[in-house]
C-alpha cells in the first residue's frame, strides 16, 4: 500500500510533509504497548506498528483527518487514509468480529471525508466488555514503509484531543 500512497502524493503534487504529524487518540483511555495485545497479528506488528488503548470511552473517532477507506461490516474496525499518505487501522478489542456488530453503531460511511476527532463509530463499552476477552484497541500505521519515525506517547488520553504517537514521513 505504501508504494501507491507515494504515487498518489506525487500525482497530486502534494508538497513533502515537514516535521511530525500527530495521530490523535481514537478513543479515551490508557495507552498500552502494542506487544501487550493478546492477538498475534497486532502484538507481532504484522498489520503495522503503533500502540493500543485500554478504552474508557464510548466512541471511536477519526485519529487524523482524511478519507474513511474501510469500515468493517461488524463496525468494530476502520481504516483511514490521510492526505499526507498515512494509512491508519483502528481495531476495537479482540474477538469483536464474533459479536456480529452487537454493541457498535456506525456513524459514518466508507469513503466519507472526516476531520480529526470526528465520531466514526459509537459503542456500548459496558456491554461489549461482558462479551469479549479483551477490549484493548490497537491503532496501527499500515504503511510503515512510508514512515521515517514513530514516537509513541504514554499515559491517559482523551479521544480526538491527545496524541498517541507522532510520525514523520520518509
Amino acid at each position: 500500500m505504501g508504494f501507491f500512497s507515494r504515487i498518489r502524493r506525487m500525482i497530486s503534487s502534494q508538497p513533502p510533509v515537514e516535521g511530525g504529524i500527530a495521530i490523535l487518540a481514537p478513543i479515551s483511555g490508557e495507552l498500552i504497548p502494542l506487544d501487550q495485545v493478546p492477538d498475534k497479528v497486532f502484538a507481532e506488528k504484522i498489520v503495522g506498528d503503533g500502540i493500543a488503548i485500554d478504552p474508557t470511552g464510548n466512541q471511536l473517532v477519526a485519529p487524523i483527518s482524511g478519507t474513511l477507506a474501510k469500515i468493517f461490516e461488524n463496525n468494530h474496525a476502520f481504516s483511514i487514509e490521510s492526505p499526507q499518505g498515512i494509512e491508519l487501522f483502528v481495531h476495537f478489542g479482540v474477538g469483536t468480529v464474533e459479536l456480529g456488530g452487537k454493541g457498535f453503531t456506525r456513524l459514518k460511511e466508507e469513503g466519507s471525508q472526516v476531520v480529526a476527532g470526528e465520531p466514526v463509530i459509537a459503542l456500548d463499552l459496558k456491554a461489549i466488555k461482558q462479551e469479549i476477552p479483551c477490549v484493548l484497541t490497537p491503532v496501527v500505521v499500515a504503511n510503515m514503509e512510508d514512515i521515517g519515525s514513530m514516537t509513541p506517547r504514554t499515559g491517559n488520553v482523551s479521544a480526538g484531543k491527545d496524541p498517541i504517537f507522532i510520525v514523520t514521513m520518509q
